[in-house]
């Protein structure tokens, strides 16, 4: 399911913002999340949409967040954010308000307790301008 693909591309650019990512690595995540070609293709999708958009994704999360500087966000948060906003803005076969459910998913699964509600209401006022 896509819901796997999402969460090894999370991992793939959570790490991706404190180092450079390559492919072994990339290919080490598939393999411990068992995904699927199909799931391999998909999180590669996002992972790469993520890497090419990055500036602009990061920010429309400014954007929203203009009560939190950049380095207030937990990292987390942010590649949670930055694969969402991947899927909201350039995956037109995914509805955003999946995208959203999602994300919150991952948020309450690798982050803090209130991460669920700020990336819900960050996502929540990109889809809903």
């Amino acid at each position: 399911m896509r819901n796997n693909a999402r969460e090894a591309a999370f991992k793939i650019v959570f790490a991706g913002l404190f180092n450079e990512t390559d492919e072994q690595f990339r290919q080490s995540v598939y393999r411990h999340d068992k995904l699927s070609e199909e799931d391999i293709l998909f999180a590669e999708a996002v992972v790469d949409c993520v890497s090419v958009h990055k500036e602009e994704l990061s920010a429309l999360i400014s954007e929203k967040t203009t009560r939190y500087p950049d380095h207030r966000i937990y990292a987390a948060d942010r590649a949670i954010m930055l694969v969402a906003l991947a899927e909201i803005k350039y995956f037109d076969d995914i509805p955003p308000v999946v995208s959203v459910s999602e994300a919150t998913d991952l948020a309450r699964k690798y982050s803090t307790e209130t991460s669920t509600d700020f990336v819900n209401g960050v996502l929540g006022g990109v889809i809903n301008v």
